[in-house]
């Protein structure tokens, strides 16, 4: 299984962060991909913006902490701990 990793020590913004999620990626459908949360959770479950079988993860989280005063990165957490088909881990 393949391992992608999201490199995320120059994200400042949501913006940056899911342009470093379809670069990454390259997810199938990345043309169709909503670039937020609830996309990011279809994506994971097979629609647009689904990163085919894999591990994901998503390092230098810290500089995630600012967004939405921490509550983007707990909702990525969250998601994390709910997918089933692609294992999402934060550090």
């Amino acid at each position: 299984m393949r391992t992608i990793v999201v490199d995320c020590d120059t994200v400042q913004t949501e913006a940056d962060f899911w342009s470093a999620y379809v670069t990454a990626a390259e997810p199938e459908g990345a043309a169709y991909f909503g670039r937020n949360l609830d996309a990011f959770w279809d994506g994971l479950n097979g629609g647009p913006g689904w990163p085919g079988e894999c591990e994901l993860k998503l390092v230098n989280t810290q500089s995630l902490h600012p967004l939405r005063d921490g509550q983007f990165v707990q909702a990525l957490r969250d998601i994390a701990s709910r997918s089933t088909f692609v294992k999402v881990t934060l550090e």
